[in-house]
């Protein structure tokens, strides 16, 4: 009976152990993967409402060279940043994959354009590895890097668009719904 008991005390306090750490079988998210370049980025596809083919919008005045503008998106006016600039990435020019990525950033639609949409894919937060950090760079926070996924050959950045815009941005862009 002891030997039983004994045999069994191991495996208790490993399932306890098992309970407080994370689980590489965590529920996985799905997020939504794009093109920035030669780059491929992920974002939470709990924040895209859709998917739009690019079209030119409405220039604001002096606005940050990122902000490309407003559209009218079924009688809401949405500000349209383009990502590649936001995140220094070298010009890209404009083309038929083109597309702009309608999100719900906080309590502000947003549209991010990207150079085009890839796939939606399911991780588990084990293959999420986190990034090293770095220093700001301009107005860009790091800390929107959540982490890098391999996928096979592909490398995922995955990307918090909330983390990526600074409070005044965010700022200026539900002041241009408003204007």
């Amino acid at each position: 009976m002891t030997a039983i008991a004994d045999a069994a005390a191991p495996a208790a306090t490993h399932s306890a152990h098992r309970a407080l750490a994370p689980s590489p079988t965590a529920a996985p998210r799905e997020f939504l993967t794009f093109r920035l370049g030669a780059e491929e980025y992920g974002i939470d596809i709990l924040r895209v409402q859709e998917i739009r083919s690019y079209e030119r919008p409405t220039r604001l005045a002096q606005s940050p060279d990122f902000i490309k503008g407003v559209i009218d998106l079924r009688g809401r006016i949405v500000p349209i940043l383009d990502l590649r600039v936001k995140l220094q990435c070298p010009e890209a020019s404009y083309t038929d994959f083109t597309v702009v990525i309608i999100l719900d950033v906080g309590s502000t639609v947003i549209g991010a354009v990207v150079d085009a949409v890839a796939d939606v894919v399911s991780l588990t937060p084990d293959l999420i590895k986190p990034t090293p950090q770095f220093e700001r760079q301009g107005h860009v926070d790091p800390a929107f890097v959540t982490g890098i996924a391999s996928l096979g050959e592909r490398m995922l950045i995955v990307m918090d668009i909330e983390a990526l815009l600074s409070s005044d941005e965010i700022g200026l862009l539900r002041s241009a719904v408003h204007s």
